[in-house]
């Protein structure tokens, strides 16, 4: 069923993925969590890990859904931000072309693109390769108490999407959900809201 459709009816299979906290000085690798929903409710949950400022999450997160038993239903991935663990920056636009699965990146306030580029090119390893996959990945867009960038699917959708998916804070549940995995199987604090 297309995504349009299922959103219309409620009835499309999504998955949010948040990081788990880490120590500034950490180095190594950092959860990062998928909350699998069936419309809003929750289905099941996933687990992997990537490399602090690396380069690995695009793959892993493939590795991941392709290996689960709801990587055939997914119809949406949604990411908290564009980078995870740090600068691990993910590639949406390859993401949704592998997987076949519309992809939005979600964040609470609008992207500072210039803080992002001058940290990239500044400190990171590799900044350079993961600055074009920030600056491929599109403009954020405003919709509603959010920005977004898509993938895989016009903007249109993936507002109805967000629509559908928020109900109990300005984050739709997968992402606020993985969130609350994401911290709650830690040791550390979160520093992020949800």
């Amino acid at each position: 069923m297309p995504i349009a459709e299922a959103i219309a009816m409620s009835l499309f299979n999504t998955i949010g993925f948040d990081d788990g906290p880490f120590l500034p000085a950490h180095r190594g690798d950092v959860d990062l969590i998928g909350a699998v929903f069936s419309g809003l409710r929750l289905d099941g949950v996933l687990r992997t890990r990537v490399r602090r400022d690396g380069r690995n999450a695009t793959q892993r997160i493939v590795r991941l859904i392709e290996g689960s038993r709801f990587g055939q239903h997914l119809q949406l991935i949604l990411l908290q931000g564009i980078a995870v663990a740090g600068f691990n920056v993910v590639d949406i636009q390859s993401l949704s072309r592998r997987l076949r699965i519309p992809v939005l990146v979600v964040s609470r306030r609008e992207p500072d693109q210039m803080a992002v580029r001058k940290a990239l090119l500044g400190s990171v390893r590799g900044g350079k390769r993961k600055w074009r996959l920030v600056e491929r990945a599109g403009p954020s867009v405003k919709c509603g108490d959010v920005w977004i960038q898509c993938a895989g699917c016009p903007c249109g959708v993936a507002a109805s999407a967000i629509k559908r998916l928020t109900v109990n804070s300005h984050i739709p549940e997968p992402l606020r959900t993985a969130h609350l995995i994401a911290g709650g199987i830690s040791s550390l604090p979160t520093r992020k809201r949800v």
